[in-house]
C-alpha cells in the first residue's frame, strides 16, 4: 500500500544551525527501500491560498492558516502496512526537531 508521509516543520527548522546537515538526511532517505517519490516545498510564505465565492476567485499571499509548522514537503511510500509507514515517517529529521510527520493511505484508482 502507498503512504504520503507528511512533513510539517517551522521555517525557523529550516534555518538551523545544522542545516546541511540535516538535509542530507533527507537526501539520504530517497535512497532507503519503499520511497517512491518525494519533495520539498518552499517556504510558507511563498504560497498563494486560493478560494472561490460566489463564482469569484480569490487570491491570499501566503498560507492558508498562520500556524507555527507549515507543509513543508513530503515523501511517497510503498510499504506493507502503517506500522511499517510509521517506521519509516519516524527517520525524517523534522520529526524528532520539533515538527511532526503525518501518515495517510493513498488512495488507489
Amino acid at each position: 500500500m502507498k503512504y504520503a508521509l507528511l512533513i510539517y516543520a517551522s521555517d525557523e527548522a529550516r534555518d538551523a544551525p545544522d542545516r546541511e546537515a540535516v538535509f542530507s538526511e533527507y537526501e539520504a532517505l530517497f535512497k532507503a527501500p519503499g520511497i517512491v517519490s518525494g519533495l520539498g516545498l518552499q517556504r510558507a510564505d511563498s504560497a498563494t491560498t486560493v478560494r472561490v465565492e460566489n463564482g469569484n476567485t480569490l487570491l491570499t499571499d501566503g498560507p492558508f492558516v498562520d500556524a507555527k509548522e507549515y507543509l513543508g514537503g513530503f515523501y511517497l511510500v510503498e510499504a506493507d502496512n502503517i506500522d511499517a509507514a510509521t517506521e519509516m515517517a519516524a527517520r525524517i529529521p523534522a520529526a524528532r526537531m520539533g515538527g511532526a510527520v503525518e501518515v495517510r493511505p493513498v488512495m488507489e484508482r
